[in-house]
């Protein structure tokens, strides 16, 4: 059956839970889009998919045929919880739904902000949210991720695994671009390319090439560049000297994961996989975290900080806006779930979020 034909001022939203708490925070999320959105001249409207495990294990269903034509036709965001199941084998599903995702619609741009929303969060001593606040730009289509590589005698004592990491001219160049532009376009001050080009000579030389081809495009930013493990020591030391760090999918990954540590952990963490001006995709760092699915005990916020990330990206920056102060205003008075210092369940965190929000849409 056809989609309904919507007024001109609506926005479509592609929803797939995926499994574990993916699918109880984002039912939460859900809930307050819907809140922040009521009274905007612009309205959300949801269609939910049941891609995840217990799909896949009935019919075989990961990524359907079509799908990518479908998201890139119909929708203007899709709304993703998280993928990943014991039952199944390697995982394969979450591995063709979600990086299957980011390869077919080109989703370069993985980026994941950091901010620590209360003194108490961070284990960093002495350090206040003033000093935690920067963004990482990770590039996230090439690098290790793109499952280059084989097996030579598996199995036996003789085996050789290898992993190939890709870096194009590309896609280096147009990430770089993007943390420069991001960076300009909010008048942030720095940014910092991360690479290992003195041990990867090959790939990451490229990076830092091409990194000083075009900082000089960009003469009002500070431009800098670390080696990886220079720089994780550097944001344990002393994270406020970055705005804006950009670097490789794999490191792009580890560094996001220490810089939600610094920010209270990964219950607080947005992400979105982005391709300017197309449908892009938006969820929270976490995964699915099988151990604690069903418990009602799951953190909703990165979903909703993900939420907000979406409705930048569809240009409701106001909505956007008022969903990361309910955020703020949740850790402030301690209406939150337990791993940040509330006593709230999921659904009660995202009650009090929704009733925060209506007051104030």
């Amino acid at each position: 059956m056809p989609e309904p034909e919507l007024p001109q001022k609506s926005k479509r939203i592609a929803v797939i839970p995926g499994d574990g708490i993916g699918v109880e925070v984002t039912r939460e999320a859900v809930r307050i889009l819907r809140a922040a959105t009521s009274k905007s001249a612009t309205q959300l409207h949801f269609t939910d998919f049941d891609w995840g495990a217990d799909r896949y294990l009935r019919d075989g269903t990961s990524l359907p045929g079509g799908a990518v034509e479908m998201f890139r036709r119909d929708f203007d965001a899709i709304l993703f919880g998280a993928v990943g199941d014991p039952r199944v084998p390697g995982n394969q599903h979450a591995a063709d739904i979600l990086l299957g995702l980011r390869s077919k619609l080109d989703l370069y741009v993985n980026l994941r902000p950091v901010e620590l929303l209360d003194d108490a969060l961070t284990p960093l001593r002495d350090r206040a949210a003033k000093d935690v606040r920067f963004t990482v730009v990770r590039e996230n289509t090439e690098g290790l991720y793109v499952g280059t590589g084989g097996h030579f005698q598996r199995g036996t004592p003789h085996e050789v695994a290898i992993q190939e990491d890709v870096n194009t001219r590309r896609g280096v160049e147009r990430i770089q671009r993007y943390a420069f532009e991001f960076a300009r376009a909010r008048n942030l001050r720095r940014v910092c390319m991360s690479d290992k080009s003195n041990a990867l000579t090959f790939g990451h030389e490229l990076w830092l090439r091409i990194f000083k081809e075009i900082r000089g495009d960009y003469p009002d930013i500070e431009s800098r560049h670390l080696y990886v493990d220079a720089l994780a020591m550097e944001l344990v030391r002393d994270p406020s000297q970055f705005d804006v760090i950009v670097t490789c999918n794999l490191f792009g990954d580890i560094l996001s994961d220490l810089g939600s540590q610094l920010a209270g952990g990964l219950g607080l963490a947005p992400s979105g996989n982005i391709h300017p001006g197309q449908v892009s995709l938006f969820e929270p760092v976490h995964g699915s975290a099988p151990n604690i699915a069903g418990k009602n005990i799951a953190n909703p916020a990165g979903s909703v900080l993900s939420s907000a990330l979406m409705l930048d990206h569809l240009g409701l920056h106001a909505p956007a806006n008022l969903l990361r102060e309910a955020v703020r205003a949740s850790v402030k008075e301690k209406k939150t779930t337990r791993d940040i210092g509330g006593n709230l369940g999921t659904k009660e965190a995202g009650d009090w979020l929704v009733e925060y929000i209506a007051a104030r849409a």
